[in-house]
């Protein structure tokens, strides 16, 4: 795990306090970015998303979905959990906290909002990230490209359905088309780029050529990932510091949904006897967030300064640490599972 990875909590508060401070001394600046739009898609923005996306794409091998039928007690697991219930539990608990419990706290139009920003993240399993927690774990290496490999494909075919069905229920307004636009942009453009990138490196060096072609962009994953958060933080700095109750609030369901989940995956593993090196993996990529594509659909959707979008960056700040803690966890019980 390199140095971004394991201070990553620290490095998205710092540029989180780089951008409510600019907000407030620039605002002129963040207001002009706002308007760099094409189609209700930010342009600024969607560089900042592409330079995020692509490189994880290039590191998923689809060649290991060959591999899908071996042991797939983990893979029912997770593909259970990332779409059949985390989505769902997700919204159930937004609807509770932002329509009832803090009913008094947050103006009605602001708490759809914020729903709609845990919508996004639950129904956005992890791409990336969930290499670094099976790694920590000493999971199985090849079966955690297998699960992310298949999430992958159907996140192309479920995610804009499960969202606007879920958003709809909620009675926030769909726009459909925007919504598709951002499925094409955001997973299936990132996507065949990706494979593309990986294929041509496999026939240059095998994978040798491609950890080195990802080393050598991480830097630019970093600077976006970075960058992404300052602007919409800065176009939120105002209302943040006249509000700064509203971190906390939004992250009381997300901490919620994180631990619930993984109890959840990781408890049903046990049961049903999953090796410890495909438990762990299986039980964190449910737990996890691919929180890059949920901060880009949620500015499409609603905006820049929406409180959607500082719902899926709030999810940024929350799921490391909680992720760590269910790293040490797992790692810590590894005697409840067979070898």
């Amino acid at each position: 795990m390199g140095t971004f990875e394991r201070w990553l909590s620290l490095w998205v508060a710092l540029a989180i306090g780089a951008g409510v401070g600019l907000g407030n001394l620039v605002p002129g600046v963040f207001q002009g970015l706002a308007t760099l739009e094409v189609a209700s898609v930010n342009l600024p923005v969607a560089v900042l998303i592409w330079a995020m996306v692509y490189p994880m794409m290039v590191g998923v091998d689809f060649g290991s979905l060959s591999h899908i039928g071996e042991r797939p007690k983990g893979l029912i697991i997770t593909l259970a959990v990332n779409w059949l219930i985390k989505p769902f539990t997700m919204a159930a608990l937004g609807v509770l906290f932002f329509n009832h419990v803090f009913a008094g706290l947050i103006p009605p139009e602001d708490a759809q909002s914020y729903l709609a920003g845990l919508i996004l993240l639950g129904a956005a399993p992890c791409t990336a990230m969930v290499f670094v927690w099976s790694q920590l774990t000493r999971g199985d290496a090849t079966y955690t490209l297998v699960q992310v490999s298949v999430n992958d494909v159907i996140m192309v075919f479920a995610f804009a359905p499960i969202v606007a069905f879920l958003l709809g229920v909620t009675d926030i307004t769909v726009p459909w088309e925007t919504l598709l636009l951002s499925v094409v942009l955001y997973i299936l453009i990132p996507l065949v780029a990706g494979i593309a990138t990986r294929n041509r490196l496999m026939r240059m060096g095998g994978e040798e050529a491609v950890e080195t072609f990802r080393a050598r962009i991480k830097p630019v994953t970093i600077i976006g990932l970075l960058v992404t958060v300052v602007l919409l933080f800065g176009f939120q700095g105002q209302l943040i510091i006249e509000t700064p109750l509203v971190i906390a609030l939004i992250a009381v369901p997300l901490l919620l949904q994180s631990y619930g989940i993984f109890i959840l995956a990781y408890g049903v593993a046990k049961v049903w006897k999953v090796p410890f090196n495909v438990a762990a993996p299986c039980a964190l990529i449910g737990t996890s967030n691919f929180f890059e594509l949920a901060v880009a659909v949620a500015i499409s959707l609603f905006g820049l300064g929406s409180g959607a979008a500082l719902a899926t960056v709030v999810g940024v700040l929350v799921e490391v640490p909680v992720m760590l803690t269910l790293v040490a966890f797992a790692n810590r019980t590894r005697h409840w599972f067979p070898d």
